[in-house]
This record gives structure tokens, C-alpha cells and sequence, in this order.
């Protein structure tokens, strides 16, 4: 299935199947999750099939908005798509760009709108094994700490959260803690 992304060619905005965005390097729009509960941060693996990261670990979901999608939507969509995950309310947090190589001669080069949720203690988690080989919930300090100590199991992508974005990304909902 072709897939079409929002993605700048030129300095315009245009449709582009999400391989060829991935293979050129355009910056493209994109949307981050992550889900929080109590100080913890639910991550996903990523399935072996993905075309790129496969078997690493992530933030709780990610993707691309389709053309003229609204992030938001998109954020819910993704989130009951990749884990079953229904009935949050995801709060726009910021938007980020970052350029990262993620292997087999591709490179992502996103503007990222991000959301943060809160879950609650009893949220359903049913994932597509095509998009998710396992979840867990991991302390934020923990998480932060293995992603410096073994950054080789954790996509690009978090790890440029986790290092260059904490505060935006988590702010006050880290220090409540």
C-alpha cells in the first residue's frame, strides 16, 4: 500500500509516498505520543517487519499525518492503531524538528508535532503485532539513564527526545513526580 506524507519539495508542501520522503531526506510532518502514568513512560518495540528501526525500542507511538490530517486526529488514530490505546485526551506539548539517519540508507527529517497523555493505572493495551512486537511501562529516570548507558536499543528518534528534549517534551509532569 503507498502510503503519501506531507512533505517539503522545493519549499512546497506536497503529497510524497513516505519511502521516498524516508530515501530523498525531505522534511516531512510527523507525530509523536508519548503516554504517561504515575512517572512511568509506556514504550514500544518495534516489530521486526518495519522497514527501518526494526526490534528497537520507541516512544509510546509515532507516525506520519495523511495529507490534510489533522495531528491530532492523527495522534488518536496511531495510538488505537499501533496499540488498541482508546479514550485518551493527548495534549499538544511542542513541535520539533530533527534529522536523524535511521540505517538501510534512509533518514528521517521530521517537523514533529508531540503529544503527551495521561493514562489511567487500568489502560487497555492491545497491540498489532505488525507494528509492535512488546510494550512496557518504564520509569523516566530509568529510562533517561539506559537510554545514555545502551542508546543502540532505543530509535534514533527517542533518543533525540530524551537528550535534547526532556523538558519541553515531559516539563512538569517529569518533576511532579
Amino acid at each position: 500500500m503507498t502510503i503519501m506524507i506531507p512533505a517539503w519539495v522545493n519549499g512546497t508542501l506536497q503529497p510524497v509516498e513516505k519511502l521516498d520522503a524516508h530515501r530523498r531526506g525531505l522534511k516531512h510532518k510527523a507525530v509523536s505520543v508519548f503516554v504517561l502514568n504515575r512517572g512511568r513512560v509506556l514504550i514500544q518495540q518495534r516489530a521486526l517487519g518495519k522497514y527501518h528501526t526494526p526490534g528497537l525500542w520507541a516512544n509510546t507511538c509515532c507516525t506520519h499525518p495523511g495529507w490534510n490530517e489533522d495531528p491530532t486526529t492523527c495522534a488518536l488514530r496511531r495510538l488505537d492503531e499501533e496499540l488498541g490505546i482508546t479514550g485518551l485526551h493527548p495534549a499538544h506539548r511542542d513541535q520539533i524538528e530533527y534529522r536523524a539517519d535511521v540505517g538501510g540508507g534512509l533518514t528521517e527529517h521530521e517537523l514533529v508535532e508531540v503529544y503527551v497523555a495521561d493514562a489511567p493505572d487500568d489502560l487497555m493495551i492491545a497491540p498489532d503485532p505488525a507494528e509492535v512486537m512488546a510494550t512496557r511501562w518504564v520509569d523516566f529516570y530509568e529510562l533517561s539513564a539506559d537510554v545514555t548507558r545502551d542508546p543502540e536499543h532505543y530509535t534514533p528518534w527517542l533518543r533525540i527526545y530524551m537528550q535534547d528534549h526532556c523538558d519541553t517534551i515531559f516539563g512538569d509532569l517529569m518533576r511532579a513526580v
